[in-house]
């Protein structure tokens, strides 16, 4: 029996390869990242198909959903562009730029896979799971980081919006606030904050279990922290 489709957009070798190992052994994966450097031997050991890919083109992302053969059951996605300063020192071609990645990417992303999804027969009410990847600057904007801020407070207010629209539909859309540092390959915790970074594994998990989610109690916001985390 053919695997159902997922597809991951903005692939590296952190979050998203982790993303990659919790699914690959019940989906057909593609994998999309601008460069194939760190994407190719996270596929060859996915069995993932790899697509070079600009998030910001929308005849490129349209092609990404398009060429499969089904609609995919699962599209996250993860790129996001920072761009520090003081507000009166920013470049308004940089803040472009950097929103461009993060929301418009993934607009094209949401308005692409939907289009697939909806098209398809659903299972169990469901056609299909949209996950963006945010960050707490998507609820506060912190201070020389206007860009990031602009951006993924439009990435989650789009989900808010595509939920609302599309959860009738058989579509569960969410946005994931990831709250804190992760644990990526090459990094380490600081000697006298010890789990103060989150593991992506772990991330991995809660993006499972959204995409299993009874549509009964679907979720289309979660927050993920340290658990020695004070707030």
């Amino acid at each position: 029996m053919r695997k159902p489709n997922a597809v991951i957009i903005g692939v590296g070798d952190g979050l998203s390869a982790a993303l990659a190992r919790n699914l690959m052994a019940d989906y057909s994966l593609t994998l999309a990242a601008r460069s194939a450097d760190k994407m190719q031997s996270l596929a060859d050991e996915a069995g993932a198909r790899t697509v070079l890919l600009d998030a910001t083109d929308e005849n490129a992302v349209a092609a990404v959903f398009d060429d499969l053969l089904e609609a995919p059951r699962v599209a996250i996605y993860n790129p996001s562009a920072r761009v520090r300063g003081p507000i009166t020192d920013l470049s308004a071609e940089d803040v472009r730029r950097a929103i461009d990645v993060t929301a418009i990417g993934a607009f094209l992303t949401g308005k692409h896979a939907a289009k697939r999804m909806l098209e398809a027969e659903a299972i169990d009410g469901k056609k299909g799971t949209i996950l963006f990847t945010g960050a707490s600057a998507g609820v506060k904007g912190f201070p020389q980081s206007a860009p990031f801020a602009m951006g993924k407070f439009a990435q989650r207010g789009l989900a808010e919006s595509m939920a609302r629209e599309l959860h009738p539909q058989g579509v569960h859309v969410a946005w994931i606030d990831i709250d804190g540092g992760i644990l990526n390959p090459g990094r380490t915790e600081p000697d006298d904050k010890p789990g103060s970074m989150l593991r992506p594994e772990a991330i991995a998990h809660t993006y499972r279990h959204l995409i299993e989610q009874d549509r009964s109690a679907w979720t289309n916001e979660v927050v993920v922290r340290p658990w020695v985390e004070r707030f």
